[in-house]
């Protein structure tokens, strides 16, 4: 390349600063995350375009996956040399990238994070064991039981809070081409979650015991298993095939008169009556009425790179999306369903003016309040089981549950099974 005659005097980083843009080193960065949903994807756009238009030496390019292919495909990407720079995931998905040595400790960047913006400690400790942190936290999300009041308050039906009054409400909103409550059977992850947010709520959150052996073949898990099986009956049919889609279409269109979902708002605004006064949401019900519990996740970046410019360029990309003016933005590509991990996120104008925010706002905190008793199978009693990894990819939960709803398993020996099947995958 030819120097411009004006620039020939000068040398080092005062030459490269002048000189264009293409003339400088270009780093090309690929994002992987499991946010498909059109609308999350074009918000992740934006945000991307305005990073790559401030950061002219850095490109980062986002790949959608789907969580039924990732478990497999990320670990087989990474060991070709094809894989992400970035990945959006969840705490059980990390010990397998980290068991191929795919993830390098973050702690250090963590640590300058935090000083910033004060991340929930809960958010850092879910990918902190072995000595390290192994990914940056994102954003949180919790499920919930989402109803309207309207067709509760017809039926004459309060909110339900112990199982028996939500197992009777069920039975009573299935008439008339509405099915009380809205519940997957497919083997799948949307089902793990259920499945566990009943579980939480039955005295079976704890999947492992201090010592590190399995503690899932216990009477509290059977009773879990045996509610659920019990509340598909109020369920469509085709539930067995159920992704979150299918539930969030059952109730838009009234069909399902309760669900239990991370959030529904985006698709009850845009494909339902949108009346915020007639959505409610409320804490998944628990076996006796006491303290509810829900499945939660908060989510990270894990940082791919063994390219020591690409893992700078990566945190430089995390840095911009953690400012508070940024980061509300991408929490509110699904409003409701991520929540804040940081200090100054959860007070940013950025997430709390969104329109949609505004108008679902009573909702909204209370799904933060809900998310305030949040666990997570192989992440409960300050305590990390890398294990679960394995058990989560095959996703046994949901396994189990067939088992008992699709070929008629006794529950007890279904429960006893799954506990075999976790046994044989972890060992």
């Amino acid at each position: 390349m030819t120097i411009p005659k004006r620039y020939s005097r000068l040398t080092g980083a005062a030459l490269i600063a002048l000189l264009p843009v293409s003339a400088a080193a270009q780093v090309d960065l690929t994002l992987w995350h499991m946010e498909q949903p059109p609308h999350r994807v074009e918000r992740v756009q934006i945000l991307l375009d305005e990073f790559n238009a401030s950061h002219p030496e850095i490109t980062v390019s986002q790949e959608p996956q789907n969580w039924g292919e990732v478990y497999a495909k990320a670990p087989a990407a990474l060991a070709a040399g094809a894989g992400p720079d970035m990945l959006f995931a969840i705490p059980d998905f990390t010990p397998i990238l980290k068991g191929i040595g795919a993830l390098t400790s973050v702690e250090d960047f963590v640590t300058e994070l935090d000083a910033v913006h004060d991340f929930n400690p809960s958010a850092v400790e879910a990918y902190s064991y072995d000595d390290g942190v192994w990914a940056v936290p994102l954003y949180n999300m919790s499920m919930n039981l989402w109803y309207r009041p309207s067709v509760l308050s017809a039926a004459g039906i309060d909110v339900p809070t112990t199982w028996d009054e939500w197992k009777a409400a069920a039975e009573a909103l299935t008439k008339d081409g509405m099915y009380g409550m809205g519940l997957p059977a497919n083997q799948q992850l949307y089902t793990d979650q259920t499945v566990y947010s009943v579980m939480a709520n039955g005295g079976a959150s704890e999947i492992y015991n201090a010592d590190g052996s399995l503690n899932f073949d216990t009477p509290e898990t059977v009773a879990a298993y045996s509610f659920y099986n019990d509340m598909l009956a109020f369920s469509p049919p085709d539930a067995a095939s159920w992704t979150w889609g299918e539930a969030e279409a059952c109730f838009a269109s009234n069909s399902c008169a309760m669900i239990m979902q991370f959030s529904v708002i985006s698709t009850y605004d845009t494909q339902a009556e949108g009346v915020a006064s007639d959505l409610g949401v409320a804490a998944i019900p628990s076996k006796d009425g006491g303290d509810s519990n829900t499945i939660a996740y908060a989510n990270a970046v894990m940082l791919l790179s063994q390219d020591d410019e690409k893992m700078e360029a990566s945190k430089t990309f995390v840095r911009w999306l953690l400012q508070p003016e940024n980061y509300g933005r991408f929490l509110n590509m699904e409003p409701g369903l991520f929540m804040p991990v940081t200090a100054d996120g959860a007070a940013a104008d950025s997430y709390w003016s969104d329109p949609m925010v505004e108008k679902y706002r009573g909702q909204i905190e209370t799904v933060i309040e809900n998310s305030q008793n949040g666990m997570l199978f192989g992440f409960t009693s300050g305590r990390v089981f890398p294990a679960i990894s394995a058990i989560s990819a095959q996703n046994v939960l949901a396994e189990t549950l067939q088992a008992i709803a699709i070929t008629g398993t006794d529950a007890a020996q279904a429960v006893t099974d799954g506990q075999a099947r976790m046994q044989d995958l972890t060992e």
